[in-house]
């Protein structure tokens, strides 16, 4: 195990426990790229050689708790019942919809994904909460979001947490509109 693994739940909710991802939770996060929307655009999905593979994503959980000490990254999302990891939740600088914003709106993205299984059950919400409460006492002023406007599902959680639409704009010609969104903290 690795020691950001050890170090607990940074934020702990009435259901969840969001903590640094382990590494031998791979293949979970794995599951979250296979289980994506079609729409999602390409480059978010699982590839003709099939990457990311777990390795890459093993590699990918121990480059994340480097971030994590700067109070960015992507907390797995523990169920505190039985310890099942559902998706995760968090904060991170220059997610893949902000590259299209064109620094409109520059700081921490607040990010999430469940698994399909854990859908519809407000985890999203109650970790989103834990999060912008997170930066909110980290004396953050605001958090932005990207998302694309078909994902109703997304909107609806953000929408729950006080996000508020500032620009709709197509990331390339060939993409679907992309939203914007923002809270002030």
């Amino acid at each position: 195990m690795d020691a950001a693994a050890d170090a607990g739940p940074v934020l702990v909710t009435e259901r969840l426990n969001l903590r640094p991802w382990r590494v031998e939770e791979a293949a979970i996060h794995r599951r979250l790229w296979t289980e994506r929307d079609p729409r999602v655009p390409a480059h978010r999905r699982i590839d003709a050689e099939g990457r990311p593979s777990i390795g890459d994503l093993e590699d990918w959980i121990r480059r994340s708790t480097r971030e994590m000490r700067l109070g960015l990254g992507l907390l797995a999302l523990e169920r505190i019942t039985d310890g099942a990891v559902l998706g995760y939740c968090g904060l991170v600088d220059g997610g893949p919809g902000s590259a299209a914003l064109e620094g409109e709106l520059p700081g921490p993205e607040i990010a999430f994904e469940l698994l399909r299984s854990a859908q519809g059950q407000g985890y999203a919400t109650e970790a989103g909460r834990a999060v912008v409460r997170w930066a909110r006492e980290a004396g953050l002023e605001r958090v932005h979001a990207t998302v694309w406007a078909w994902n109703t599902a997304s909107l609806r959680v953000l929408d729950r947490l006080g996000f508020e639409t500032r620009s709709r704009r197509a990331a390339r010609p060939t993409d679907a509109e992309l939203l914007a969104l923002t809270t002030v903290l």
